[in-house]
């Protein structure tokens, strides 16, 4: 492996949205720095599966609804 051209990797500290930490090693920032996350697996709707309605005025879901209304899958 050439010499020197490899990241520092150390210790940081990551802040989650709702105010705990935990400690982590990483290549980001400094020894010590805490790296505040704006967003994370316990605030995203993706992870929290919370929030998320589909809304379809008149588009593509009431047309593939009435297409297939009488097709017989109840």
């Amino acid at each position: 492996m050439k010499k020197d051209i490899h990241p520092a990797y150390h210790a940081i500290t990551v802040k989650m949205t709702d105010g705990t930490t935990f400690e982590t090693k990483s290549t980001w920032g400094k020894e010590g720095d805490t790296l505040q996350l704006d967003i994370d697996p316990k605030s995203h709707p993706a992870w929290t599966g919370g929030g998320h309605k589909l809304i379809d005025s008149g588009g593509q879901l009431s047309k593939f609804s009435k297409r297939f209304q009488n097709f017989g899958l109840n």
